[in-house]
This record gives C-alpha cells, structure tokens and sequence, in this order.
C-alpha cells in the first residue's frame, strides 16, 4: 500500500514539510485495515516519520476466519482508541516507558492517520521474538514504569476495560469455547480482575513483537502499538508479555524472579505517589493466575490449538478454578 494522495497532501500540511522523498511499507495491518508507513520527507519535523494509515477493507480477510460486524466495528474501535492516546495521554510517558512521539493525528480520505517518531531513526531498531533474562527483565520494567505512571487513571476515550482479549468484546470466541469449568466462570475471572481495587492503565497488547529495543546496554525498550490502551489490573500486561517470549519451562522456573524484578520497578516507579504499595503488590500477585486464566478463556475460544495452552497456562488455570466454588454461579 503506498502513501493515499489525501493524506500525503494532510502530511505536507501538518507537518509544514516540503516534500515526501520516499515511502516504504513496513506492515499491513490485521486484517488488511491499512498499513504501516515509513515516509522520508524534506523539511518538517524530521527526515522520516511513521505513518498509520487505516484504510477498512471493502470485504474482511481475518486470518484465523473471525469475520463478523462484531469484529470489524471492535477494529474500528480500536483505532479510535489508539488515535486517543496518542493524541492525549502518549506525552506523559518518560524514557522508563518510553513510546514514540506523536506528531498529528487527523481522519483523512474516509480513515484514520496518526503521525509518529520513526523509533529506529532514533535508535530503537532491534526487534525480538524471544528474549534472553536481560530482555524479559527490560520488557518488565517497562511495563511497571508504565503502570505505576497511569496508576488511577481514569480511562477516558479509551477502552473502559484494556486488553484485545477482553470478555465483553469477544463472545464469539467465548461461544466457541469446549464446555467446562472455565467457560463457565469467566465472567467471574473478569469480574475479579474488573474489581481490583488498584486499577491502571494497561497496554492491552503487551507482546514481545510491540517492542522496540535499543543496542544502548541497560536502555528501556520503547512500545508501540497502543489499539488495545485502557484501563485494568497491570498483572494482564505482565502474564501476556511473559507468555509472547517465553515457553512453559521459562515461566514455570523463572516465575519468582520475574515477578519480584516487575514489583520492584514498580515500587520504584510509585516512589513519588502516595500509594500503599504493599496493600497493590499483595493485591495484583494474587491476580496474577487472574490474568492468565482470562487469556486462557480467549485462547480456547479463537484458536485451542495455540502452542500458549501449555501446562503453565494450564496450571494457572487450574489454581484459579480452584478457588471458586463449583455453585457460584
């Protein structure tokens, strides 16, 4: 997908720039809902910026077969969420969780663009599928930089509930899922999460993939990808990240330690803010098999053959069903 002739007209304008020298397509969005652009320009802000240009398809081409209205208006929604934070919120974040800067945000030719800082130009140009112990340790910090920032923040023009997986937005998936005890009680799994007394906002996306990493020893990484911002218990982010860069023995051995790097940082990170933090961490580490187990329940539903629903997961299912009574309901 090149640069639409709307939009590059926009970007000029916006950007008091003289001329767009290049384009290159880095990504096509899920679903074909656009693409991700990285445009050269002479004069303006800097020499390349990266363009998010959402462009809805005439006819959905979801990869996993998941084509309903549900889905498409749930998309949709998610760029006006992104849109959002980038337009409002983005700027409050520092180089402990550091984001691109947005440069404009606008709706042009019948979609969105947002306008951002080119990350790799400013040096954060490796990208990782799995991570050594230093990587998991810098992609926590991030995370509870970032949690502790947003801590009580109220979720305005974003999702009220954060993460893709969400109950309320997905039950299709929910329909799908095999009978048992999980299906069953997710909306309590939710509600447990949905009324943590200690609430932030969570990246919604938090996968290995949505980081940016510096070849600076000990830099923080930067994040990007925010469709899925709002509010939520931070250990969501923290089981999701963990479980997109490591397999079952990782998380199973080195649960402990993650946890007690995440909480740490975090500590770190509210040093300034009056807050209990040992009322939070005793809180959000009793959530944390919370967290899985309703990443779990979406997983059965959209794809129960994904390589995540190891024994860990399983495990951490298993505690959490432990602890509701089989007459709940």
């Amino acid at each position: 997908m090149d640069l639409f002739s709307d939009v590059r007209q926009w970007l000029l304008e916006t950007l008091s720039a003289k001329n767009v020298t290049d384009v290159c397509n880095l990504q096509t969005l899920w679903s074909g809902y656009g693409a991700i652009l990285r445009v050269g320009l002479e004069g303006g802000p800097a020499s390349s910026v990266i363009v998010k240009q959402v462009s809805p398809p005439t006819q959905s081409d979801h990869p996993r077969g998941w084509n309903t209205d549900r889905s498409h208006e749930r998309k949709l929604r998610s760029y006006e969420v992104e849109s959002n934070w980038y337009a409002n919120l983005s700027n409050r974040c520092d180089v402990d969780c550091r984001v691109a800067k947005c440069l404009a945000v606008g709706e042009v030719a019948g979609g969105r663009v947002i306008v951002l800082e080119d990350l790799d130009a400013s040096g954060f140009s490796i990208r990782h599928h799995r991570l050594d112990a230093d990587g998991v340790a810098s992609g926590l910090r991030w995370l509870a930089a970032f949690h502790a920032q947003f801590l009580g923040t109220n979720p305005d023009g974003l999702w009220p509930v954060g993460t893709y997986w969400h109950l309320d937005t997905r039950p299709d998936e929910w329909a799908t899922m095999r009978e048992g005890k999980l299906k069953r009680f997710a909306s309590q799994i939710d509600q447990r999460l949905r009324e943590a007394r200690f609430q932030t906002l969570v990246h919604g996306d938090a996968k290995v993939a949505n980081f940016c990493f510096s070849d600076e020893a000990g830099a923080s990484p930067a994040a990007v990808d925010f469709q899925y911002v709002g509010g939520g218990c931070g250990m969501k982010d923290v089981a999701y990240f963990l479980g997109s860069c490591l397999d079952e023995t990782q998380c199973e051995r080195d649960e402990s330690s993650h946890l007690g790097i995440y909480f740490d940082a975090l500590r770190k990170g509210l040093a300034n803010k009056e807050v209990d933090t040992r009322l939070l961490e005793a809180e959000w580490r009793e959530l944390y098999p919370f967290a899985w187990a309703d990443f779990v329940r979406f997983l059965e539903g959209w794809c129960p053959g994904h390589a995540k629903l190891h024994r860990y997961s399983r495990r951490m299912v298993d505690a959490v069903l432990g602890q509701i009574p089989d007459d709940a309901l």
